[in-house]
């Protein structure tokens, strides 16, 4: 959509603010608030609301809104005295109040369009350029590292189907220690660079990375292994899996940041998707409902956009999982409809085949749906997603070992990850299988406090720290559990959970009822 006022022109479709034709530098964050408010400029905005759709209804101070207000206010040549455009009304928010011109795009559909002759817009896979690292230190004997490890960087990051990898031939071009991320994103068309750093000081190796945007410069993510040197080789294969799990997270949450500060008419499939991941991984029954929206219309601009019809599958098990749904029954079709859907488009994309192979576990089939869980992890050996879904399913069979291995993989791999809690309850429950009682209910505590974790996740610590005679705590996510679900019962923790060793489960069971919990 694109506003008309004074000599301004505002373009969300395009990112881009004008003046008499000529571009408005303005920071994302202080351009989303812009649009929001003329797109709402037949009301007052809230601070309230402005919080929420700008800062994700995270905690911000009042001087923190005003200041954006006042960035905004410099960009469009108004200011809090004269207040010709933006107008606070005191105590309550603020309105845009300028004359506004509203014109469509041309490339949007019109009303009047059919829909089968909306044009088809491609997911725009963001793409990245791995340079070689620097060599720092003594590298007597060890220069080789510093291009062996991009190289296979680039060889495992070419498996993930969701982000485009530039060839090594282009990238290794770029040997200049200070990159100029500008001409790598002019010269390669990477929105994002990952460079890195070899220091070799006696017997001691450092490798570091650093993952940037080359649209604005920003550093988004960076990490360091170091050790003897008699483990570099171990070292690297740690890097390799370390950036393949990371790159998965972070791209994920960066590309979501910045759909965020964009109207959502004005993104692409690619955005949309993002923007759906958002309330996705917020884990609560509405913004389940609208992350299946977001991810239902990116389905529609890209019918062959197979990661979105994995993520409607997604959702759909949510909703049947923790009963968001009215009808268990349609949210179970679809989580294994979209899955399949996702496969038919993408086979081999790892995000597919997890979510196929969870499908099975609404069916109470979790044996059939393993060997899918396997191929996610085999097609991306660093999927933390498929690590922990591996892990859940064993422990279900009993088999809490190797269940505990798996989920200590995934929180390893990935241990800011939105599945956080759910893989310390995988572990807890992993415990719990091996008599481990206090690192059970440590692990099962972690995983109850983190966000996301839904009503079942309570239920779960509730029962292991009952079984592990702490009494208190038990108590304590007992009645968290009933203020989340007034009507827990215990046959719904089994629906969710159908634990198959019959020592654990009676005695879950057991603690359950002895809480207070109905059987159905």
């Amino acid at each position: 959509m694109r506003y008309d006022f004074e000599d301004f022109t505002l373009d969300a479709a395009l990112g881009q603010l004008s003046q008499a034709g000529e571009d408005v530098p303005v920071e994302p964050r202080a351009f989303a608030l812009l649009c929001h408010l003329v797109a709402n400029a037949d009301r007052l905005v809230t601070k309230d609301e402005l919080v929420e759709a700008i800062w994700d209804g995270r905690i911000v101070t009042d001087a923190a809104i005003s200041t954006l207000v006042k960035t905004v206010r410099r960009s469009i040549g108004d200011d809090g005295k004269s207040q010709r455009l933006i107008r606070t009304v005191h105590g309550r928010g603020f309105r845009f109040v300028g004359p506004l011109h509203q014109a469509v795009a041309a490339t949007a559909r019109t009303e009047s369009q059919p829909l089968a002759e909306a044009p088809v817009v491609e997911a725009a896979r963001p793409s990245i350029a791995v340079l070689p690292f620097r060599r720092l230190g003594e590298m007597d004997g060890w220069t080789a590292i510093a291009d062996a490890v991009p190289a296979e960087l680039i060889s495992s990051l070419s498996r993930l189907r969701w982000i485009r990898v530039v060839a090594r031939g282009s990238t290794f071009r770029f040997r200049d220690p200070m990159p100029d991320l500008s001409v790598i994103r002019s010269t390669l068309g990477a929105a994002y660079c990952l460079a890195g750093d070899v220091e070799i000081i006696g017997r001691r190796v450092s490798i570091s990375v650093e993952l940037s945007d080359t649209r604005d410069g920003r550093v988004i993510w960076c990490e360091t292994l170091s050790g003897s040197i008699d483990d570099v080789h171990l070292i690297r294969t740690d890097i390799v899996r370390l950036v393949c799990s990371g790159l998965e997270l972070h791209i994920n949450m960066h590309e979501t940041e910045r759909a965020r500060l964009r109207s959502p008419e004005s993104l692409d499939a690619w955005g949309l998707y993002h923007l759906g991941l958002h309330h996705m991984y917020r884990f609560t029954g509405r913004h389940n409902d609208v992350a299946a929206d977001y991810f239902a219309k990116a389905t529609d601009l890209d019918p062959g956009f197979a990661r979105a019809f994995a993520a409607r599958s997604f959702t759909s098990f949510q909703s049947a999982f923790v009963g968001y749904s009215a009808d268990r029954a349609v949210a179970v079709e679809n989580a294994r409809r979209f899955a399949e859907k996702c496969l038919e488009l993408d086979p081999v994309d790892p995000f597919g085949n997890f979510n196929f192979g969870r499908s099975f576990w609404l069916h109470g089939d979790h044996d059939s749906g393993q060997t899918y869980l396997e191929r996610s992890i085999g097609m991306s050996p660093s999927f933390a997603h498929g690590l922990y879904a591996r892990s859940h399913a064993d422990m279900i069979a009993g088999r809490g070992a190797i269940a505990l291995a798996s989920a200590d993989e995934a929180i390893a791999l990935s241990p800011l990850d939105p599945f956080l809690y759910a893989m310390h309850q995988a572990k807890a429950l992993a415990l719990l299988h091996l008599g481990d009682h206090d690192q059970a209910c440590r692990h099962t505590d972690t995983g109850a406090r983190e966000p996301g974790a839904h009503y079942i996740v309570m239920m779960i610590a509730s029962a292991i720290n009952k079984v592990a005679g702490r009494d208190t705590q038990a108590r304590y996510w007992h009645d968290r559990t009933i203020a989340r679900r007034p009507d827990a019962s215990i046959a719904q923790f089994f629906s969710s959970i159908p634990m198959r060793d019959p020592v654990v489960r009676d005695n879950i069971s057991r603690a359950l009822k002895d809480l207070g919990f109905p059987e159905s």
